[in-house]
């Protein structure tokens, strides 16, 4: 490709980050936190890309030459697929092929006075399996469900360090007053009580605490679909 079609795709490059920086599209890629890092890339793309539009028309045109290959332009299609399709977060396929991420926490911070108490799927787990602050309490969670082979169900998020690449499943297994259909992926909100059973998990045989269920609603998948609770 000559510079000016390289300056294109540069500029198409620095637009989907935009894009995807300004619009919850990039929740799907990184964590919340990099969202001005990613932005500022998609500037500079752009910056460069008009600085090199810029300079190669104030240079003269060679004559003769080879025309550039034009399979080059397949560089476009992955930036107009980061455009034009939106990718599905991880979930139960991921989930029930990847083992637990769950491991022993620093520290649990005073659950809040009110009943039921929000939790995370990682602070739930952290606490179910490490920990005795839930003994008592009635809980409310939100997750993925995923079904393993035998068709146990666990409600279940993807955490994540950095990027969707390093994420991880972290899984609560779910026992009680479950809904009559079980759809893996499908988003709920579930109210219920801590429960002391504890197994371990056939990929890597780490813990997966119980919730014992008392109420179960669907609900729209979050914008942000990854838990960072790590990351906070």
């Amino acid at each position: 490709m000559n510079r000016q079609a390289q300056a294109a795709v540069m500029f198409l490059l620095g637009g989907a980050l935009l894009h995807a920086g300004t619009t919850d599209l990039y929740l799907r890629y990184v964590k919340s936190g990099l969202q001005p890092l990613l932005l500022a890339a998609g500037a500079v793309l752009i910056a460069a890309a008009l600085a090199t539009v810029f300079y190669e028309r104030k240079r003269a045109k060679p004559h003769g030459g080879h025309p550039e290959p034009r399979v080059a332009w397949l560089l476009v299609l992955p930036v107009l697929a980061l455009i034009l399709i939106a990718p599905p977060a991880l979930g139960s396929y991921s989930a029930v092929r990847t083992g637990t991420a769950l491991q022993p926490p620093y520290g649990l911070d005073p659950l809040p006075a009110e009943d039921p108490v929000r939790l995370s799927v990682v602070d739930y787990a952290s606490r179910a399996a490490y920990g005795h602050t839930l003994r008592g309490r009635t809980v409310r969670v939100t997750g993925f469900l995923a079904l393993d082979a035998h068709g146990t169900p666990y409600l279940v998020r993807m955490a994540l360090n950095c990027c969707a690449a390093d994420a991880q499943p972290v899984k609560i297994g779910l026992t009680g007053q479950l809904p009559p259909v079980l759809r893996p992926d499908a988003w709920l909100e579930v109210t219920g009580e801590y429960a002391s059973r504890v197994t371990r998990d056939p990929v890597n045989n780490g813990p997966i605490p119980y919730l014992r269920v008392t109420s179960a609603r669907p609900v729209s998948a979050p914008a942000d679909p990854y838990d960072e609770t790590w990351n906070k």
